[in-house]
């Protein structure tokens, strides 16, 4: 296609896209299962779907399963005669747990269970799952049919623990989190752990079969002491011990903590001899803005050691985007020698594929997969030949690739979205390096409109990330090309607070919000202020979350900016703890040490909320009514000053919607979000 018959993007453009996840290679490297998640647009419902596509790139990737439902979490079976999976598609709102052979045949259901799955893992003689799941309250069960009849809906909530709603998940059933076997033969379900006070997560097996790891918090206040989680380990088999409420008698001994360093620990993995366990931490508790270490303890519990001591990367994946699958992020992974674990991290925009040694004597990383873009998640074959893994850049939402590890060649082996992105002319982005008024090195990116003139003066809009520990990376951004596309000069940065830079980055604004991340928004604005081609006369500024909070700070604090866009804004810290579900989590993200009736000046001079008589910026304010991180009365408490300031301001609200509208709300509602930003820029700024 000529570029002369290339069209603009659009936002009904989102209803095209689709979005591929959780890529698995097959035992023998021979073969790639993933989801594919496409959008319906007469019912605005997404169905996710699996498919197949073969290793040696030679045939095009292929639908494995049908149907207007959701399949997700593939897993091959060891034998790789198999494949396992999650799906509701005999119910619109339960999840079982499916076989389905790989050579053909109908998917069989396993499981027969009311309430919710968090994966499953094979055992390594592939007959038993072991799952993280949560019953379905009876008494709940009985509320909802009883409600049902009357049609006079939920009539009050008893709510005893401090998480008791999360943000996407609405108000959290008063069941907590436990570890189920499920045969895979006969679909028998065994519970071994319960009880109605802690939740255990993310069984993982011992290589010999006969027992469980997993990760609880066993804190006398869990939902206060939020992050002191530990190891446990469970026998599979053994004693029995009661479980209430279970018509099957449930197997395993008791439960035993593995000793080790205090603090959170998450994505654990055992290594292949069995004496090992590799886990994700933190240095200190409670610091937010710390990285993600990664460790390894021996499974008979001790002293662990700090794989990364000295190396200032965050192993964790926190870049943001508009198109993505949502896939989570892959456990470290080991080799099979046990000399060398693999896991991601968080780069100046990047995420590589690293390999750590294991070896206490020669400690280190070496780069496995380090080019522009984003590793979004990963598995290896039983050789530890081949990695599959989901690849993005700029150029387009992730496609499923492979590598061999021993000669580093790559092949890119599904095309979805190649033939709509084929249509679209899209701006030149920059990549920039530009430093704040005291010196520091900030990253950022410009892009301009498609057919840009440099002899014309543009309108611009500066984007803020949210967070603030994640970062802008190389990722193709449907609202940024869509901004672009209306005839605007779009730029974006990592100011300090974000991820990716380093932790000493990322802390510089604990119980400093405001000060030097500000300073940095402002170097930018300050650096694109100064190109030939803007109008400093029709600069606008848009953020969600913490970009949110930046651009409400921004108008509170300058008059440059001649229309803003705050969404999903955090505006005054003191009635946002208690009102997120993040409760006092707060206090750890914020990084106040106290909580704010004994440090209220603390707390108010850090909130956006306290500069706003200064306000004269025309501004949007965008908040989805169920956004249970940032209560929508953050932005509420915005429009009612503003319109009070005789300010001129609007207020949009999108029922049902939640925190992530932008990234993952009904396509409609983001279509609609993305109309308005659209209308009030064009307002104030042509």
């Amino acid at each position: 296609m000529s570029h002369s018959e290339k069209r603009l993007i659009t936002a009904e453009d989102l209803y095209n896209i689709a979005l591929v996840s959780d890529p698995q290679i097959s035992p023998d490297g021979q073969h790639v299962i993933f989801g594919v998640t496409r959008v319906d647009r007469k019912t605005e419902k997404k169905y996710t779907n699996l498919w197949l596509v073969g290793t040696d790139g030679q045939n095009a990737a292929r639908q494995f399963t049908y149907g207007d439902h959701n399949d997700t979490h593939p897993r091959w079976s060891p034998d790789g005669r198999s494949i396992a999976f999650l799906s509701n598609r005999k119910d619109e709102k339960q999840m079982q747990l499916y076989i389905i052979p790989f050579h053909g045949g109908e998917a069989r259901p396993v499981s027969k269970m009311e309430g919710s799955f968090a994966g499953f893992v094979w055992s390594p003689d592939g007959r038993t799952f072991a799952t993280q799941f949560r019953k379905k309250d009876p008494a709940a069960s009985e509320r909802e049919k009883d409600e049902q009849k009357k049609k006079l809906g939920v009539v009050s909530r008893h709510i005893t623990s401090l998480n008791y709603k999360g943000d996407g998940a609405g108000y959290l059933p008063e069941e907590k989190w436990h570890i189920w076997t499920i045969d895979a033969a006969s679909g028998e379900a065994t519970q071994l752990t319960e009880g109605d006070k802690f939740d255990e997560t993310q069984p993982q097996w011992t290589p010999d079969g006969r027992s469980l790891i997993f990760i609880s918090n066993r804190d006398p206040q869990p939902d206060i002491n939020w992050d002191q989680t530990e190891l446990y380990r469970i026998p599979v088999k053994g004693s029995a011990i009661p479980v209430r409420g279970s018509a099957i008698p449930a197997e395993g001994g008791e439960m035993e903590m593995i000793p080790s360093l205090e603090g959170r620990k998450f994505n654990h993995t055992i290594s292949p001899d069995g004496s090992w366990i590799a886990y994700m931490g933190r240095k200190q508790k409670g610091h937010w803005y710390q990285n993600d270490c990664l460790y390894v303890v021996p499974t008979s519990g001790g002293k662990p050691r700090h794989l990364t001591e000295g190396i200032d990367l965050h192993l964790s994946i926190v870049t943001l985007t508009d198109v993505g699958s949502g896939t989570a992020q892959t456990p470290p992974t080991w080799s099979k020698d046990g000399r060398t674990l693999y896991t991601m991290a968080t780069e100046k925009g990047n995420q590589p594929l690293l390999a750590f040694s294991t070896a206490a004597a020669a400690p280190g990383y070496e780069r496995i997969i380090d080019e522009p873009g984003l590793v979004g998640s990963f598995s290896l074959d039983d050789a530890q030949e081949k990695v599959a893994y989901l690849w993005g850049d700029m150029n387009g939402p992730a496609q499923v690739r492979v590598r061999d590890l021993g000669s580093g060649e790559t092949k890119t082996l599904t095309d979805f979205n190649q033939a709509l992105l084929a249509e679209i002319e899209t701006g030149n982005i920059e990549e920039v390096w530009f430093k704040s008024q005291d010196g520091t090195d900030l990253h950022g990116w410009i892009m301009t409109p498609p057919g840009f003139d440099p002899n014309k003066k543009y309108p611009s809009v500066l984007e803020i990330h949210g967070g603030p520990q994640t970062q802008y990376g190389r990722a193709f951004f449907h609202e940024l090309h869509l901004l672009a596309a209306q005839g605007y000069v779009v730029y974006w940065s990592n100011p300090r607070g974000s991820q990716g830079y380093g932790e000493a980055f990322a802390g510089a604004i604990y119980n400093r919000w405001g000060t030097v991340d500000f300073a940095d928004v402002m170097a930018w604005a300050d650096y694109v202020e100064k190109l030939p081609y803007i109008d400093t006369k029709r600069m606008g500024v848009t953020g969600g979350s913490y970009g949110g909070y930046m651009t409400t700070l921004i108008i509170g604090k300058t008059h440059r900016f001649k229309a803003a866009v705050a969404q999903r804004v955090v505006s005054n810290f003191i009635s946002f703890y208690g009102s997120s579900d993040m409760n006092i989590g707060a206090e750890y993200l914020f990084g106040a040490e106290k909580a704010p009736w004994d440090d209220l000046e603390n707390y108010w001079r850090q909130s956006p909320i306290a500069y706003i008589g200064n306000a004269k910026t025309p501004t949007l304010l965008i908040h989805s009514e169920h956004d249970f991180r940032c209560d929508k009365e953050q932005g509420e408490q915005v429009f009612v000053a503003l319109r009070k300031l005789g300010v001129d301001s609007e207020l949009i609200l999108f029922p049902e919607e939640s925190h992530g509208l932008s990234r993952a709300g009904r396509t409609d509602r983001r279509i609609e979000r993305l109309s308005h930003m659209i209308r009030w820029f064009e307002t104030y700024l042509k």
